[in-house]
């Protein structure tokens, strides 16, 4: 495909131009096809964005650690 340039499609050199150009547009249906997807991100649960959000809140100097 053009984004990928480690893949390359030879096409038969008795192959007519329209026969070429539908050669490599089935080729590239197959790739773009059988693609995995990308996995979804992973959900954060209400407690934790609390607590980020939560902490991003706070006073840039304090410490919740310190006494």
């Amino acid at each position: 495909m053009a984004g990928d340039p480690d893949v390359r499609i030879d096409v038969p050199a008795s192959a007519s131009p329209e026969e070429a150009a539908a050669l490599v547009a089935a080729v590239e249906q197959f790739l773009r096809d059988t693609t995995l997807a990308a996995p979804a991100p992973k959900r954060t649960d209400a407690w934790t964005r609390a607590a980020r959000l939560e902490g991003v809140r706070r006073a840039p100097d304090a410490h919740p650690w310190a006494d």
